[in-house]
């Protein structure tokens, strides 16, 4: 049976499981909605209970917590779907912005739709939109890669393997790994990538700082990385390729000889040239007409 199917088996005895997106710094973000959840479920299972008590005390919100962070996963994870299952309802908070964002989440929220126990999201900040938002840079296609690996001689093959990529890429990252990040980006990626670098989102000395790869290395080497960052990466500029008639027919021949048929061998040319399909194929007819 499909997942869609199980839109109609839900189990109505169980509770909700309420995915609750919290400020990323600024406390007015907070939704109207988002309180009232806060306030009605039976539980909050948050990452970090002493940060999360802060905001509830700022709200008056006296719901009980539990705590479901990186360490406590598999064990906590069986503890909330039991307390669903008996027609508990339970908000997910992590310490800032949307839960299961490179935040604990993903595995609570798998186990419920794997047990037909309904999810609702509560929407509300999410960093990498915020500043992607504000980045200058193209937003309209983009990929989240969360939080690079810590180490150098992980970090940097998982770059290269996006030199390619054309679409703008987001990334987190800690202070104290940020110029070891730049200049892997400068590495490899490219020195004269545009980059946004934001930080403090929301909070009183919020900034976005726009220039190269370079750029940003040269300032951080004056200046201390401070607060958690955002980095904005503009995606690779894609190369057309130019091929005379004469080139392309050639290539044509070469895909045909190596059985694909005139309409994948049109499409795959299609997709390295950035020439329309229709054009190609027209050619791969000819090529027949000569034969």
């Amino acid at each position: 049976m499909s997942q869609h199917a199980t839109i109609a088996l839900m189990d109505a005895n169980a509770g909700t499981l309420y995915i609750v997106g919290t400020p990323i710094g600024n406390l007015e973000d907070m939704t109207v909605r988002a309180v009232r959840i806060l306030q009605t479920v039976d539980l909050i299972a948050a990452e970090d209970t002493r940060h999360t008590g802060k905001l509830l005390h700022h709200f008056q919100i006296k719901t009980p917590q539990i705590s479901y962070h990186e360490h406590n996963l598999t064990t906590r994870t069986s503890e909330l779907l039991s307390r669903l299952q008996q027609g508990r309802s339970i908000a997910l908070v992590s310490d800032a912005g949307m839960p299961g964002i490179s935040d604990p989440g993903y595995e609570l929220v798998k186990a419920c739709a794997d047990e037909a126990i309904t999810v609702v999201p509560i929407p509300g900040a999410s960093a990498v939109i915020t500043a992607l938002s504000a980045s200058g840079l193209p937003s309209d296609r983009f990929i989240f890669e969360g939080f690079l690996p810590a180490k150098s001689q992980a970090r940097r093959p998982h770059l290269e393997s996006l030199r390619s990529e054309s679409r703008t890429i987001v990334f987190y990252e800690s202070p104290h790994r940020l110029r070891a990040t730049l200049q892997d980006l400068a590495d490899m990626l490219g020195s004269d990538r545009s980059i946004t670098l934001a930080r403090e989102l929301t909070k009183l000395h919020e900034e976005f700082w726009r220039g190269t790869v370079d750029e940003a290395i040269e300032l951080y080497l004056k200046r201390e990385p401070q607060g958690e960052y955002t980095i904005i990466v503009a995606g690779a500029e894609s190369v057309q390729v130019v091929l005379s008639e004469t080139a392309l027919k050639s290539e044509l021949q070469s895909l045909l000889d190596q059985g694909l048929s005139r309409s994948d061998a049109s499409r795959q040319l299609a997709q390295q040239t950035s020439l329309p399909r229709r054009q190609i194929y027209q050619l791969a007819l000819s090529l027949l007409d000569q034969s």
